[in-house]
């Protein structure tokens, strides 16, 4: 059965398994260092990824998961 929640970002490339925890820049498919968000009441979430700084749409916030 497919994922109700799943959003655009979750079908972002694949990075390398060294590349780190995060998915890869949907736009120009590098690994990012840190992706940021921004939401204003009613509108979209906008996902930011650095250093690249490409910016990506998303209707929902990032799900946040902490592993050790």
């Amino acid at each position: 059965m497919r994922d109700p929640h799943a959003t655009p970002l979750a079908a972002a490339p694949a990075c390398p398994p060294q590349a780190g925890p995060l998915p890869c820049c949907p736009v120009c498919e590098s690994a990012p260092e840190r992706i940021s968000w921004r939401q204003r009441p009613g509108r979209p979430v906008v996902l930011v990824f650095d250093p690249c700084g490409h910016q990506w749409t998303s209707p929902t916030p990032p799900v946040l998961a902490v592993s050790l």
